[in-house]
């Protein structure tokens, strides 16, 4: 995947509707619910709270990782693992996005993925 791709949807998922509330499976099972997605042109991304697995934490993962969407069960299915999902930077609203020091934290994590 190039740098572009990882942070924009799969143009296989047709029109990306909203999925706040929506449940994350991971590849290994269920993760937690989005709390925030985002539409941007060239940062599309989802706030995962992974409630109860880590105490509450939100982590961003980007949109490139999302396989397809059941809209009828409300599900999202990513291409990571729970600890993937885990280890991930974790994600402030009053930070991200305002510098790209911030979202390179973020890119370089993802490296791997493209």
């Amino acid at each position: 995947m190039s740098t572009v791709s990882i942070w924009t949807y799969r143009d296989t998922l047709g029109t990306v509707g909203d999925f706040v509330g929506y449940d994350v499976e991971a590849t290994d099972g269920g993760i937690g619910k989005i709390d925030e997605a985002s539409k941007e042109t060239s940062r599309q991304y989802l706030v995962v709270d992974t409630g109860f697995w880590i105490f509450g934490k939100k982590r961003l993962i980007p949109a490139g990782v999302v396989q397809r969407v059941d809209p009828d069960d409300h599900k999202v299915y990513v291409s990571m693992t729970k600890d993937q999902i885990k280890q991930a930077p974790d994600y402030d609203a009053k930070s991200f996005g305002k510098a790209d020091r911030d979202y390179d934290t973020h890119a370089g994590y993802y490296s791997d993925y493209y």
